[in-house]
């Protein structure tokens, strides 16, 4: 994509965020909740682990990660249908290899969210301060999501998770 040398609008924004604060320890913890977050594979997993120490509710741990990896499943198909190209522009950085080149919504901020909303639910602790915006600051220093695509990945991953989540009604269930 041919941009001018100054970047303006979100790309401006995500320049910006990049020279704030993309110091070479921000970037490798941002790579490290990128793998972490792929496919939604860490989430699943820690929902898998639920299960396996929370016996009593073992049913709503696997419907859990399951809502997670839907939650993932549903901004696949919103990348497919929007087709955003991800930034492109010399004034950002990408600091980490895609799965694609689509870029809204943010997967990772989708099942990001949707983790923190559902096991929030399920340990009685609001997970969402501590796991949602470490996850989409990552994505804007990674340099691979406009500032709206985090933002609407977020707000996909909350409703999917908090449907799921009235559905299985969580917030009413004290933890062990």
């Amino acid at each position: 994509m041919l941009e001018s040398a100054t970047p303006k609008g979100e790309l401006a924004v995500l320049a910006g965020v990049q020279k704030a604060i993309a110091k070479p320890a921000t970037v490798k913890a941002a790579r490290g909740l990128s793998h972490f977050g792929e496919h939604s594979a860490g989430w699943f997993a820690l929902g898998l682990v639920g299960a396996a120490v929370d016996k009593e509710r073992r049913k709503d741990w696997l419907t859990a990660a399951v809502g997670v990896v839907g939650a993932h499943a549903a901004s696949i198909a919103v990348k497919r249908v929007v087709r955003r190209p991800r930034p492109d522009h010399p004034a950002v950085e990408v600091g980490v290899g895609t799965p694609s080149k689509l870029s809204f919504p943010s997967s990772h901020a989708t099942s990001t969210t949707a983790a923190a909303v559902l096991y929030s639910g399920l340990t009685g602790r609001n997970l969402v301060p501590a796991l949602v915006p470490p996850m989409l600051a990552s994505r804007l220093v990674l340099g691979v999501h406009y500032p709206s695509d985090v933002l609407a990945g977020a707000a996909l991953g909350a409703t999917v998770g908090g449907v799921l989540r009235r559905k299985l009604n969580l917030r009413k269930r004290k933890p062990r």
